[in-house]
């Protein structure tokens, strides 16, 4: 009789956030807002920016060697690495194997998935398939962003809203019969909203030239109310369904680790799972959204902060560009 497979759990986490705090009233010397228009509207108080020779594979690689540490593994154990990033250093070759060269790992399976702010969710299922095969031992999964790279500092809808930064977990298999790990995943795209938050500039299809560098059309550009509203409905759908289908109730999660995008979306999923705003894990006034890097930060200060601890339920949820959503339940 062949065992019961062995669950994949979290080893270690670590993040990286730059040393540059950019505050709200320091973009009100640079846009017409204020600190008291962003704060209510969104919940941010600052972002980090990342400075000129700080890149995405650089700051997800100080956030991956943090997690190596973290999870007390030698850098020789790490086979597979995957990043989550929208702001990748180049097109090609991937960032994730400028990470694997500045880490000095080696023999590792080096690339990147792009589903935005989802990001760091969709690796998370893709690096535990590649383990559940048994072909692999440890994966490090990183999301990382230099979101100033893509920004508008003269749109005042978005310049307001990102920041830098990275986060990382190690991944690998349990002992057989621990129950501690990753529970299920539940993801999902629509692609006919693709059109509601994206950087149309700089792929095959408006290459760069003169005309779309006078455009504009190489920074972020979003529908605010829009993709607000797509955001409170996937991401209340997205934790619903994943309890649902795993029969475990919202009083059973000891913690909440969203997307740090927007407080007012927070509240509306806290509000929809009957959980008080107080079992969420929040540093969104501190570097506003990341992307992928956005719940990898958020569950390395969680887990070191002590609001996660072993043998607690913690929900996962996320949403992005694409649009793209996710969710995990996790065992710590």
């Amino acid at each position: 009789m062949s065992s019961a497979p062995r669950s994949v759990q979290i080893k270690g986490t670590g993040s990286y956030t730059p040393q540059k705090a950019l505050t709200n009233n320091d973009l009100s010397k640079i846009v017409d807002t204020s600190d008291e228009w962003i704060f209510t509207r969104t919940g941010i108080k600052e972002r980090r920016i990342a400075d000129e020779n700080e890149t995405s594979s650089s700051m997800g690689a100080e956030a991956g060697r943090r997690a190596i540490e973290n999870a007390g593994l030698n850098i020789d154990v790490i086979d597979v690495i995957v990043v989550g990033t929208m702001t990748p250093d180049m097109p090609f070759p991937s960032t994730a194997c400028l990470v694997q060269e500045k880490l000095g790992i080696k023999n590792a399976v080096c690339f990147d998935v792009e589903a935005a702010c989802s990001g760091f969710l969709y690796i998370m299922e893709i690096a535990s398939g590649l383990l559940q095969t048994g072909r692999y031992r440890n994966a490090l999964v990183i999301g990382s962003e230099k979101l100033s790279s893509i920004l508008d500092w003269e749109d005042r809808t978005t310049c307001v809203l990102f920041g830098d930064g990275a986060g990382a977990a190690v991944l690998g298999l349990g002992e057989e019969g621990d129950t501690a790990g990753i529970i299920d995943f539940k993801l999902g795209a629509d692609g006919s909203k693709a059109d509601m938050l994206h950087q149309p500039g700089g792929g095959c299809a408006i290459p760069p030239s003169t005309e779309s560098l006078a455009g504009r059309q190489h920074f972020l550009k979003m529908r605010g109310k829009e993709v607000f509203k797509q955001a409170v409905r996937v991401m209340g759908q997205a934790a619903v369904e994943i309890l649902e289908q795993n029969g475990i109730e919202s009083d059973q999660l000891a913690c909440v680790v969203p997307h740090q995008a927007n407080m007012r979306i927070i509240e509306s999923l806290s509000s929809r799972l009957h959980i008080p705003i107080e079992r969420f894990f929040l540093n969104l006034d501190k570097y506003g959204n990341t992307s992928a890097a956005s719940i990898p930060i958020a569950l390395d200060e969680a887990a070191r902060a002590g609001r996660i601890k072993r043998g607690d339920i913690i929900l996962l949820v996320a949403f992005g560009a694409g649009l793209t959503w996710g969710s995990s339940l996790i065992r710590w």
